[in-house]
């Protein structure tokens, strides 16, 4: 089970098209798949599977999030969550104040938070270049509910906070694009650009489901 030893008992909070994915990606890795939830099937809250699980993974929307990890938290579950567009930071505090787990972010990729790296580290870089003005663009398929990104958003906060400049941030949704972000960095004299793009959802899949691992495997 790539270097793991123990199998994950794994309930499934939003079975759409991320949903699946995490099912496809933690069935490679040897997990068990024990319920999955979401709009059509409510009455998995009341499956004796669920409560066998050791830990749900909640990918659904911003208007659901919340009541999801508390109905998840009732029945014992830590929870990894990546949804987005809702004040997961306050739910976040309360959990750890309550003895609650949950592992959330803005992005489970991999490949993005190496970005998220990269982005901190150059925009400490411009904190004695004021000629740069930073700007982002975000890209994604037209199904997305929250705009902009979370990812855009994680990227604009570390931007204001390394280099005290304010971000505009520019929201595109058009067909089944799965997220592209654009950092630029534009002076009169050239221009910076950094870019993550990507392929597919399994990257944020599987980001999740290792999530998963650490917060249950590992600890």
């Amino acid at each position: 089970m790539h270097a793991k030893t123990k199998k994950m008992r794994i309930a499934i909070i939003g079975y759409g098209k991320m949903g699946h994915m995490i099912e496809a990606v933690a069935r490679e890795r040897g997990h068990e798949i024990v319920c999955a939830i979401d709009q059509c099937n409510p009455d998995a809250w009341e499956s004796p599977e669920l409560i066998t699980a050791d830990v749900a993974i909640e990918f659904s929307t911003p208007a659901t999030a919340e009541q999801n990890i508390r109905r998840a938290w009732a029945s014992g579950l830590p929870v990894v969550s990546g949804t987005t567009g809702w004040d997961a930071a306050a739910l976040m505090a309360e959990g750890q104040h309550a003895g609650h787990r949950l592992v959330w972010k803005s992005n489970f990729s991999v490949g993005v938070n190496l970005f998220f790296r990269l982005n901190e580290w150059l925009a400490h870089e411009m904190v004695t270049l004021p000629q740069y003005i930073p700007a982002i663009t975000e890209t994604h398929h037209i199904h997305k509910l929250d705009k902009p990104s979370g990812t855009a958003k994680t990227l604009a906060e570390a931007i204001e906070r390394s280099s005290s400049r304010e971000v505009e941030i520019t929201s595109i949704r058009e067909g089944e694009v799965p997220g592209t972000h654009e950092i630029q960095w534009d002076s009169e004299e050239d221009t910076i650009v950094i870019t993550h793009i990507a392929k597919g959802r399994r990257g944020f899949a599987l980001g999740a489901v290792l999530a998963a691992e650490e917060l249950i495997i590992d600890n």
